[in-house]
């Protein structure tokens, strides 16, 4: 969708800062949300798989860590990966996973949440969420 609006500047130009955004994209998708958050929110994962996914996120938020000591964003600025990241760092308190730990992801997170689009994004993404619940509570 970025791509499609490039005004936005959310996807990098250039043929090494777009290597860069494929590269965190991918380690976002497999390395934190399938690897260790999708585990731990699966509903029917026994108790072991979801610890073992826990342990699995001290290596992977110890490399993001390491790279935002020295950065601002996951690239030279705020693109696409940095909103897929926020949002899986969101999940982060329902799976027990405690991102103090990893002080620099953690002031990242609270950073790009105080982002005026990224939070009004989050507020809406809660309001569908508290409605999709109440309408399986009355189901």
């Amino acid at each position: 969708m970025a791509e499609r609006f490039p005004a936005t500047n959310l996807v990098p130009a250039d043929a090494a800062g777009r290597m860069g955004l494929v590269r965190w994209l991918g380690f976002i998708s497999t390395e934190l949300h399938k690897a260790v958050f999708g585990p731990i929110l699966d509903t029917k994962a026994p108790e072991a798989v979801k610890s073992w996914a826990r342990d699995k996120a001290a290596l992977r938020l110890g490399l993001v860590d390491k790279h935002l000591r020295t950065h601002e964003f996951l690239l030279d600025r705020f693109t696409v990966a940095d909103g897929y990241l926020a949002t899986v760092l969101n999940w982060a308190p329902a799976c027990d996973v405690d991102l103090g730990a990893w002080p620099a992801v953690d002031e990242y997170h609270a950073r790009v949440l105080a982002r005026p689009a990224v939070a009004k994004a989050v507020s809406e993404e809660r309001q569908l969420y508290k409605e999709q619940q109440a309408r399986a509570a009355a189901r």
